[in-house]
């Protein structure tokens, strides 16, 4: 029983960072009064999912796998996309 309250709480926790990442995204938009998505939101992304796929690989529940393995790879290639835009912009001198 114990046990399954651990998951229980390794499951909100891991819904709880994966919603942060809207907030982040709603504070950074009204701060420069545009639609920004910070590399935090990334982050949070990953790290959210990652604890939310441990938490469904633990129930066993098809569905929820299947969606967070997706959603992690999205979120891995975007921060992919950004670093390299920034390595590209880096070397070409363009700030």
């Amino acid at each position: 029983m114990i046990s399954e309250q651990i998951w229980i709480v390794i499951g909100l926790m891991g819904q709880l960072l994966f919603s942060c990442r809207f907030i982040l995204q709603w504070i950074a938009s009204e701060k420069n009064k545009r639609s920004v998505i910070p590399i935090a939101f990334w982050y949070l992304s990953i790290g959210g999912s990652l604890i939310l796929l441990s938490y469904a690989i633990h129930r066993t529940d098809p569905v929820f796998i299947i969606g967070q393995s997706g959603g992690l790879i999205i979120y891995v290639r975007n921060l992919i996309l950004i670093y390299r835009e920034r390595l590209h912009a880096s070397i070409n001198g363009i700030n």
